[in-house]
């Protein structure tokens, strides 16, 4: 069956979350937001792209950094509502310049910041 992203569940501003997640380590890196566009980029071209909410324009991750996601599978849910998105990624994954976005640990009621930023990179 050929795969359409129109056949995918769209909140009310045609947008979907989309799980960054590393495939080799199962680390989760990031969420973000794809559109239709973004889904069908992404799956054509091989380099995760998403839908940018604050410049309302499509983005690929890591054109302007280097620090690329490359698509390995993506994987809907079974409501159709939100994707998972199995990457190799290259250098941080953060706009902080850290591994993941999910670098805070909430402990007995206090952050413990669990990975410095990586240092001489930016991340986009």
């Amino acid at each position: 069956m050929t795969f359409d992203p129109q056949t995918l569940r769209y909140d009310d501003k045609g947008l979907i979350p989309a799980i960054a997640q590393d495939h080799a380590t199962g680390q989760v890196l990031m969420v973000a937001w794809m559109n239709a566009e973004a889904v069908a980029r992404t799956l054509q071209t091989g380099r995760v792209t998403y839908w940018s909410r604050s410049r309302q324009a499509l983005w690929v991750k890591g054109e302007s950094s280097g620090n690329v996601q490359k698509l390995i599978e993506m994987r809907i849910d079974c409501d159709r509502d939100c994707l998972l998105v199995l990457v190799a990624q290259s250098g941080p994954a953060c706009h902080t310049m850290r591994q993941s976005c999910f670098y805070t640990a909430l402990r007995s009621g206090e952050e413990i910041e669990l990975m410095q930023p990586v240092t001489g990179q930016a991340s986009s």
